[in-house]
């Protein structure tokens, strides 16, 4: 059952990297802040995505976010999505958690259930909701 909503960041994609033709596969960088539990956070992450037969993207990854005193929680996910106007891209999928903070222990072992946007200019828009 989907929850409230636990995160919310925005940022900017950095590097795009193809690391095979066949199939087309990509490793993707990007930073992002903004609250995780109503607390500022700042975030990095990197993700594959690999473009199968149907125009969909598979895609995989892992990063963390950093409260201001530097407590931090880290993710790993998986998602699906697909291409948009102007090379935008619009991902759906779970990520779960793992940390000792005391600030963001909800999150320890928990799932969330993303929204993740890319705009044509590679800003990145990332909505998360605990999975219950």
């Amino acid at each position: 059952m989907i929850g409230d909503k636990i995160c919310e960041v925005k940022g900017k994609r950095l590097v795009r990297r193809v690391t095979s033709v066949d199939p087309p596969t990509a490793e993707v960088t990007f930073e992002d802040s903004g609250k995780m539990l109503g607390i500022p956070v700042t975030g990095m992450g990197t993700y594959i995505s690999v473009v199968r037969a149907d125009g969909s993207i598979h895609g995989s990854g892992q990063g963390m976010n950093v409260t201001e005193d530097g407590e931090g929680v880290t993710w790993t996910g998986t998602g699906i999505g697909h291409f948009g106007p102007g090379g935008s891209v619009s991902y759906r999928g779970m990520l779960f958690f793992r940390t000792t903070s005391k600030k963001l222990a909800r999150l320890n072992n928990a799932c969330g259930a993303f929204e993740y946007e890319v705009d044509a200019k590679g800003g990145t828009v990332s909505k998360i909701w605990e999975w219950k």
